[in-house]
């Protein structure tokens, strides 16, 4: 399986509660953090739920 890099790039404040745990599942907890998961269909189904405060790229 492939590796993606994903970056929080705006915050979780005033965010919905769902949308900050997932933050925290994917081991996101401040701004510009970055953290590498394998990109297994649950890890891209969370990256899909906060995509609008995360940037995603891929690791060859």
């Amino acid at each position: 399986m492939s590796k993606i890099r994903i970056t929080q790039v705006r915050s979780q404040i005033g965010r919905l509660k769902n949308q900050k745990r997932t933050l925290e599942a994917l081991g996101l907890r401040k701004m510009n953090q970055t953290v590498e998961h394998e990109a297994s269909a649950t890890i891209l189904g969370m990256v899909n739920k906060v995509q609008h405060l995360i940037s995603v790229e891929e690791i060859k």
